[in-house]
């Protein structure tokens, strides 16, 4: 009885997440935004909010303030795209208030190349299961289907060092998901506008992802809006670069980086990913 319990357990925890992670994020259709770095008032007012670093997972030094790293976050789509903004509280920003020093297990960490680091820096990632599927402890595929992708705050593929933006993420040692991001940048079917806030801590994300090629839902399907809830495995992580000695003993001496979901050092796998519930409706009252 007791096995048949905790099979009947895993079942409905299967059906009910699409990661094994047992957190959510709920999106709604909504206007689309401007991205400009700038969150406009009412521009994300029907958007889903919600916040970090607190009780997320932390892969390198635990987040004890809240000035010195935190987020909020809005999430929402319309007819064509998923929207994120992300107004992150950041105390000390890298290569801004740092100098731009390099870690001292990659010389290269901002050549923009496979060799090097698009997360090294203030940064935001995003992670997709569009398919909502996955075997056992693997990586994303680096397709529309699974992928990593990183925003940082000083450098992109676009504007190259000092300007802010999207990189092509993990796993960049695969050349298809490496050509894959960069086609998705290069085209703009995926954007994202970083900026430093113009007063107080921190800085602004606002990211944009076009269903087609980005959210596969199966091969060669894309999501589309519909009547019914779709579920895609989801994890977001906050990376947090101060002065070289704060991050003493961590790899290449980060100070945070703080994810939504997932194990410390698995993190990144498809399975420790929480969900991101596409609702068929717009919220109510807008």
């Amino acid at each position: 009885m007791l096995r048949l319990l905790l099979m009947f357990t895993w079942v409905l925890s299967a059906a009910v997440y699409a990661g094994e992670w047992p957190r959510e994020l709920r999106a709604s259709k909504g206007r689309t935004p401007v991205l400009d770095g700038v969150l406009s008032p009412g521009e994300w007012s029907d958007a889903t909010r919600f916040e970090g670093t607190k009780g997320w997972t932390p892969q390198f030094s635990p987040t004890k303030k809240a000035r010195d790293l935190s987020l909020k976050g809005w999430v929402k789509y319309d007819g064509e795209r998923l929207y994120f903004a992300f107004d992150v509280t950041d105390d000390v920003l890298y290569g801004i208030d740092t100098e731009r020093w390099l870690p001292d297990n990659n010389p290269y960490a901002h050549e923009l190349s496979r060799r090097g680091w698009p997360w090294f820096g203030d940064e935001m990632e995003l992670l997709i299961n569009a398919s909502n599927h996955w075997r056992g402890d693997e990586e994303p595929r680096g397709d529309g289907q699974s992928w990593q992708m990183v925003c940082n705050l000083t450098k992109s593929r676009l504007g190259g060092i000092g300007v802010g933006g999207l990189l092509e993420g993990e796993p960049r040692v695969k050349r298809s998901a490496w050509k894959h991001y960069q086609s998705w940048i290069t085209s703009g079917a995926m954007q994202a506008v970083a900026k430093r806030k113009p007063a107080g801590k921190g800085y602004i994300i606002e990211w944009s992802i076009a269903f087609n090629p980005c959210l596969e839902v199966a091969p060669g399907q894309f999501f589309k809006p519909g009547e019914k809830e779709v579920l895609m495995g989801l994890n977001i992580a906050v990376g947090d670069l101060d002065e070289k000695a704060a991050g003493e003993g961590n790899f290449g001496n980060f100070h945070h980086e703080d994810w939504f979901a997932g194990e410390k050092d698995k993190r990144t796998q498809v399975r420790q990913w929480g969900t991101l519930r596409l609702m068929p409706a717009e919220k109510p009252g807008h």
